[in-house]
């Protein structure tokens, strides 16, 4: 299980929204790509970027910044936030991007979904964010009637490669991750699952470690770095990575 530190982009900063609320937003950095190069130098193997206006607007809003990260890192990235059409989708893996991420068209449109897996490949991660069990869509304003493990399990059967799971109710908040529900999510599929939502913790990365499950391939760190409740090297070492060796 590899550790991802993550950058959320608003604005053309990096900034934390706690539970994603637009409304409770804290700004961390004004250069994103100077926060990605820290990131890569601090020993990351691999780099989540979320673009929080394309979620909320339905477009991607950071492309210049995101292609600019893309290049400036040996490291590869993934993104998502606002991916609702196939050219969004084109547009962001031609910039440099090694995969992305649909969330909502990955619920509203599986017709189109299944045709990116069959383009793309593993190139096409579906997000999945739900709370209470219940996956939530555009940008997390809205909570859909569908339960997480039933669209875990529709994705799984198209052959998408990743699915990463957050738990929006401990998202940001610095209180631990929620481990029943990731392990849940590892043992209703056979792809692999990425862990996220309240990951805050050497303890949070222990725990998840621990599990030792085949399907958990990684977990996305953000908030807790910001913060600096932990290090990136501390949660490296907890997850069995040492010095970011990156191994997968």
């Amino acid at each position: 299980m590899i550790v991802i530190p993550a950058i959320d982009l608003k604005g053309g900063r990096c900034v934390r929204l706690m539970q994603g609320r637009a409304d409770a937003e804290t700004v961390y950095a004004e250069d994103p790509v100077a926060m990605a190069r820290h990131w890569e130098d601090e020993g990351g193997a691999y780099l989540h970027l979320v673009d929080l206006d394309g979620a909320f607007e339905g477009r991607p809003m950071h492309a210049e910044v995101v292609a600019k990260i893309a290049a400036a890192l040996s490291i590869p990235v993934e993104l998502g936030g606002g991916l609702r059409s196939d050219a969004h989708v084109r547009a962001m893996l031609d910039c440099g991007v090694d995969r992305v991420i649909l969330g909502t068209r990955a619920l509203e449109e599986p017709a189109a979904l299944q045709s990116l897996v069959d383009t793309f490949g593993r190139r096409i991660v579906v997000g999945i964010d739900a709370r209470d069990g219940l996956v939530q869509v555009k940008g997390w304003v809205e909570t859909s009637k569908v339960g997480a493990l039933d669209l875990a399990a529709q994705v799984d059967a198209m052959g998408v490669d990743t699915i990463i799971y957050t738990d929006t109710s401990t998202d940001g908040m610095m209180r631990g991750h929620n481990l029943a529900a990731t392990k849940a999510m590892c043992d209703a599929v056979s792809c692999n699952v990425v862990a996220s939502g309240g990951v805050s913790s050497v303890q949070d990365v222990q725990a998840l470690t621990a599990l030792n499950h085949p399907r958990l391939s990684g977990a996305i760190v953000g908030k807790a770095l910001y913060e600096g409740a932990v290090t990136l090297a501390e949660l490296l070492d907890a997850s069995g990575q040492g010095s970011g060796t990156g191994a997968q």
